[in-house]
């Protein structure tokens, strides 16, 4: 009855939440056979009703600390609402039973034996607890005779914590007058003559006689005893505590051994576990998060960045990760406020449905930005804190270099941040230096290289590169990969040839065609040009080199794109450094560095967990240049978090710069290698940008804004609004719905911000929507994140702009053309002289990067609007093969900022007694 009853319930929770199965995690340490025996009619029963039901299966050589890792895991998967622990732990490590039973959690505790349990039974808090199954079992038995429990007199022989302990204060709290009796008792006999209902679990063979019970009595035995019996095969058969033969000829009802308690045991199990699964849904909806939002105390005028950040208290960072649905062991902390998470957690996810992906770019916009991070980040806040959506923003890591050069943070502004703020503008947790590290490890593999090839002999070369341990010379499996590279299909070291020696050990690196720079996170303008290997060690041997700065490493741009560890150091081996005076392209696995790179970036690859001021996740990961590389941040944070939000959920993420440079890479590169596909656009928008397109004077950072800026000026900003036109149309071009969210400064009067919402509608945006995020938070955003939630219901028909397989000339004229409004492209010499070399050398195929001027749809940074009929040159084309792109480079430019006259550190310091991070980002 009970468990056709369960199966009713269970089928009742699926219609209601599809995909919601209650779950029961089973933990075994060990192999005992009755263990066994017992876990296996408890799956058995758990598949008949239809509980999903996982046995964990620890070998007898686990620690009492591994025992409690597994019981921390499943404390926190969400999927888990019942648990147990197989007893007896056969262990050949001491282990504490005790405390391995109070480790679990005990919302989950349905075998009731935690501490917290029992207490709150002992004390009659009987509806918020969980009962050991056997005691409740018994009780279900009594209930079903239909005898009146309240005030009947009870007899319990046995006083373990499993049955007689837990079963004395059950009877007690249906109000019957309970004696507990063990085998101390000297008046046993007596005692039982009294029961109404008599519970026995003492664990000895017919220990109870028939002639002592009371006639009519109710009787219970819980005993499972082996005695001998020369007429069964075994030998033996099993007995309860009570002498059945002759009990059963006094008792009203008994229960049989075996057959009685312990079917009902397992059934209330079962019981429990449903009962677990229906108060887990009543406190959380399946797939809908339990976030704790913070509320912000707005203040006018809206004080300085890192003041709004102090005022919020961040959440704990492993209680966002519980919120989110990450589990213990998926998550590694580093302080209070922000963690890594492990791969493990998309494998776990992997058959979970996406949710919705809105990516935010914006129109081309001035030096100062547009608040593409503060509109991501209200965005968020506005559908996570106000609409109760399930949401996460993916954001890159800024660069050190320019959080103390002349931009400040990253972080967003105003009431629209991730926090702490200096925690996110600083090291975060050292991926940049992770990059940094490796980048210049390959710097340094390139020239020692060249520098051993030059002063050994090949045989020199080959006896260190192949040494001889013990007698016996073994290529690595990197020098197999090379062989095999170079058609040398042979292992023995000694069978190579001196012609095949030749070829192996020596690169040949022409020097003129290095690619490869060192790298630091700090803007240095006297590293953009040096002269290496001055020493009289280096036996003449000097270069000109440069250092860029750490972001525009190519390795930024692979730990963007990967999706996943393998991936990721397949990348990184086939990163180009240089050419063969031959050339062909000589890669990080022939320099013999991959495993190392792999190695040096194994925690970077992990995304970065920190939250908003309003308290919803953001994962922060990778910080690619928008003009040499793709401008977003990781695949990875992009593919977890839209597992962890689910179907109905929105991950909101930003590309860098304006539409034309940022969304136009997030289309044709990053979707394209993660097969992502998008809902929504959200294209941010300003009347000052507008205004400076329209004609407005320059912008420049570090001076007042001109008056024209300051004051209305409808015909100069309906002029500005060609180029959120274009950028609307540019987004259209991919097939995916618009909506601008104009963001609103407090010099734009009512009837501008009226004229851009009116524009782009006539333009074709899905919507448009004035914000007030950076003042209000995610209150400022509420009109936004509705009309991006209807947005993302409207069809989205995405498609690339091109297809990777034409010529690579074709695939920069149609991003010019299309994207950029170009009428045609012009390649100078150098740039089609690596057309034919890139397409010689097998790369032809990859998409294209078009590193240009953000400032202007076309290569010109003075050319403000829509310009159109322009010629785009193309001076020079360089590969990030590793990454998985070409770059063509547009005009000029640095990858090693510099420093300003006042830089952002005048205004950064420490606070001695606090430790307090002052100044302004």
């Amino acid at each position: 009855q009970v468990r056709e009853r369960l199966k009713q319930q269970v089928a009742e929770m699926k219609e209601k939440f599809p995909g919601f199965r209650p779950g029961l995690a089973i933990l075994q340490v060990g192999n005992r056979d009755d263990s066994n025996l017992y876990i296996n009619m408890k799956l058995k029963a758990a598949a008949e009703i239809g509980i999903s039901a996982n046995h964990i299966k620890l070998p007898n050589t686990a620690t009492e600390a591994e025992v409690l890792k597994c019981i921390a895991s499943l404390n926190g998967d969400p999927a888990v609402h019942g648990f147990i622990v197989q007893l007896p732990l056969d262990s050949d490590k001491p282990i504490n039973t005790e405390k391995i039973t109070n480790a679990v959690a005990p919302e989950k505790d349905v075998d009731g034996l935690s501490s917290i349990n029992a207490g709150k039974l002992s004390r009659g808090d009987l509806g918020d607890c969980f009962i050991p199954c056997t005691p409740k079992g018994c009780m279900e038995l009594i209930r079903q005779t239909g005898i009146q429990v309240a005030g009947k007199r009870a007899v319990v022989v046995g006083r373990s914590k499993i049955v007689g302990a837990p079963m004395h204060d059950l009877l007690l709290w249906n109000h019957a007058t309970v004696t507990t009796c063990h085998s101390k008792t000297s008046t046993l006999a007596e005692e039982v003559a009294k029961a109404d209902i008599l519970v026995v679990a003492a664990g000895k063979a017919e220990m109870v006689k028939g002639e002592w019970i009371k006639p009519g009595a109710v009787v219970i035995d819980c005993g499972i005893n082996h005695v001998p019996d020369s007429t069964k095969a075994s030998g033996k058969r099993v007995v309860g505590d009570v002498a059945y033969s002759t009990a059963k000829e006094k008792a009203s009802y008994i229960t049989p051994v075996p057959g009685g308690v312990g079917p009902m045991t397992v059934a209330m199990l079962m019981q429990s576990t449903v009962e677990s699964a229906q108060r887990f849904l009543e406190k959380f909806q399946p797939g809908k998060w339990n976030v704790q939002y913070n509320q912000l105390t707005l203040k006018m005028p809206v004080p300085s960045d890192i003041e709004i950040s102090r005022s919020c208290i961040p959440k704990p960072i492993d209680q966002v990760a519980k919120e989110v649905g990450l589990l213990p062991d998926e998550v590694e902390l580093y302080g209070q406020t922000k963690a890594k998470v492990q791969l493990s957690a998309l494998r776990r996810l992997q058959d979970q449905p996406d949710g919705k992906y809105v990516v935010v770019t914006g129109v081309t916009p001035t030096p100062l930005g547009e608040g593409k991070s503060t509109t991501t980040i209200g965005l968020v806040q506005a559908l996570g804190a106000h609409l109760h959506q399930n949401v996460f923003a993916c954001v890159r890591q800024p660069s050190q270099g320019p959080t103390f050069g002349i931009k400040g943070g990253a972080a967003g502004g105003g009431y629209s941040q991730v926090i702490p703020m200096e925690e996110f503008n600083l090291h975060l947790t050292g991926d940049i230096h992770a990059i940094t590290a490796a980048n210049n490890l390959v710097a340094a593999a390139v020239d020692a290289r060249i520098f051993h090839e030059l002063t050994q002999t090949d045989q020199a070369l080959y006896n260190r590169l192949v040494p001889s341990v013990s007698g016996v010379r073994k290529f690595s499996d990197i020098q197999i990969r090379r062989l095999q590279k170079l058609g040398i299909h042979k292992t023995d070291p000694e069978a190579l040839t001196k012609e095949e020696i030749n070829v192996f050990v020596r690169l040949d690196i022409d020097p003129a065609t290095i690619t490869w720079q060192r790298v630091l996170d700090t803007n240095d303008r006297f590293l953009r040009r040096i002269t290496i290997g001055q020493s009289p060690t280096e036996k003449g041997f000097s270069r000109t080199a440069q250092f860029d700065i750490t972001v525009a490493s190519e390795i930024m741009a692979v730990l963007a794109l990967a999706d996943g560890l393998d991936d990721m150091r397949t990348r990184l081996g086939r990163m180009v450094v240089a050419s063969s005076k031959r050339g062909e392209p000589i890669t990080a696995d022939d320099l013999g560095v991959t495993g190392a790179l792999a190695v040096l970036m194994k925690d970077a690859v992990k995304p970065n967990l920190m939250q908003t001021l309003e308290g919803t996740p953001v994962f922060v990961h990778a910080g690619p240049f928008a003009n040499i590389a793709h401008g977003n941040s990781s695949v990875l944070a992009d593919k977890i978090a839209l597992k962890l939000v689910g179907k109905d959920g929105f991950v909101v993420t930003e590309a860098g710069f304006g539409a034309d440079i940022g969304m136009e890479k997030f289309f044709n590169i990053k979707c394209r290698y993660s097969g992502l596909r998008p809902h929504v656009v959200v294209l941010v928008a300003t009347v000052r940008a507008l205004k400076m397109h329209g004609g407005g004077p320059a912008v420049n950072a570090g001076v007042p804004l001109p008056k024209e800026y300051m004051e209305e000026n409808l015909q100069l900003l309906a002029k500005g609004c060609s180029n959120l036109n274009k950028q609307i149309q540019n987004a259209q071009m991919f097939g995916v719905p618009v909506v601008v969210a104009v963001n609103a400064f407090k010099t734009d009067t009512k009837a501008e911000l009226a004229l851009v919402v009116q524009l782009a509608k006539e333009a074709g945006a899905f919507d448009a929507v004035e914000c007030t995020h950076w003042a209000e938070g995610g209150k400022g955003a509420v009109a936004l994140a509705q009309a991006v939630q209807r947005a993302s219901q409207a069809p989205s028909n995405f498609r690339f702009l091109y297809n990777v397989e034409l010529p690579v000339t074709d695939k920069i004229r149609l991003i010019a053309q299309q994207i950029y409004g170009a009428s045609d492209i012009e390649l100078l010499p150098e740039a089609q002289e690596k057309v034919t070399l890139y397409t010689k050398q097998g790369f032809g195929n990859l998409p294209v990067c078009m590193a240009k001027t953000h400032l202007s749809l076309s290569h010109d940074p003075e050319q403000k609007g829509a310009p159109t009929g322009f010629i785009l040159p193309v001076r020079d084309i360089r590969a990030s093969v590793g990454a998985g792109f070409l770059y063509p480079l547009v005009g000029t430019m640095s990858t090693m900022p510099g420093l300003p006259t006042r830089p952002c550190f005048f205004d950064i310091d420490l606070d001695p007694v606090s430790g307090e991070v002052n100044g302004l980002f």
